[in-house]
């Protein structure tokens, strides 16, 4: 069955996109089959994959919203992963969701079928803790955190702990933190070393070792509605994006997966 992560944290502007996109290409470099699931009704996902967003005929609002198969909306992209992607229709499904029964849980309904489809199902949620973050957090095993090391950065980390907390005692238990991962990383910056430090403390072997450094080739890449694995392979962010991708199938072929993956509880 396919591991599913989902990408989050509620403060904007720390890559989440970003990774989502990389990682997928990524991992499919490392001959995974990933689907990417473009959970956030800005649709940048779906654009940074080569899809107009504004042509779609179905969506993941379809999904969600009209308990649409995935199989029906999901495309190929260029870069060798599948996605199902989003638009600005997904915003009505954070108000219609409110008043569907069993609301929380339909994306994990929905990805059921997929499980045999994919090595990886990687999900890109908004930048809140809406319905659709929720809906992310009951059908993944794994979270995956992107943050800077930086002060309010790690205000933002509490509360989606305490959100990732309440999803697993109440819907999701196998529900864990996956890995916490370094982005826009200047390791010249002492604030950086420091809360660094604070995090390899507190997360320990879930913190990634691989950073993502700040990079003019990641920023560009999603203008050409492509991974900067494919715009510029040799960037340091598209070597950053590979080395994450190998750190992390490395764990699960070591029986490290989300499984074993630390518990919300034992990581704070």
């Amino acid at each position: 069955m396919s591991k599913i992560f989902a990408v989050a944290n509620q403060k904007g502007g720390v890559g989440k996109t970003t990774t989502c996109v990389n990682l997928a290409a990524s991992l499919v470099a490392n001959k995974r089959r990933v689907l990417l699931v473009d959970l956030d009704p800005q649709g940048n996902a779906t654009m940074g994959s080569g899809v107009n967003k504004g042509d779609l005929q179905l969506s993941v609002y379809d999904v969600l919203a009209d308990s649409l198969p995935a199989r029906k909306a999901i495309v190929p992209t260029e870069s060798g992963y599948d996605l199902l992607p989003a638009n600005g229709d997904l915003s009505a499904a954070e108000v219609e969701l409110l008043d569907m029964e069993g609301r929380e849980s339909r994306l994990r309904r929905a990805l059921r079928e997929e499980h045999d489809n994919y090595d990886y199902i990687v999900v890109d949620c908004p930048p809140s803790l809406n319905m659709l973050t929720v809906n992310a957090l009951c059908a993944a095993s794994g979270v995956l955190i992107p943050m800077q090391c930086e002060y309010y950065a790690l205000e933002g980390l509490s509360a989606l702990i305490d959100t990732i907390t309440q999803i697993q005692r109440a819907a999701n238990p196998e529900l864990r933190i996956e890995g916490i991962l370094r982005t826009m990383y200047d390791p010249r910056n002492s604030l950086t070393s420091d809360v660094s430090d604070q995090l390899s403390e507190y997360f320990g072997e879930r913190l990634y070792r691989t950073c993502i450094p700040r990079n003019v080739r990641l920023a560009e890449a999603p203008s050409y509605g492509k991974p900067a694995l494919e715009y510029d392979r040799h960037s340091k962010g598209a070597i950053a994006y590979l080395a994450l991708a190998g750190e992390m199938t490395r764990r699960h072929g070591a029986g490290r997966g989300s499984s074993q993956s630390t518990p919300v509880a034992q990581a704070v």
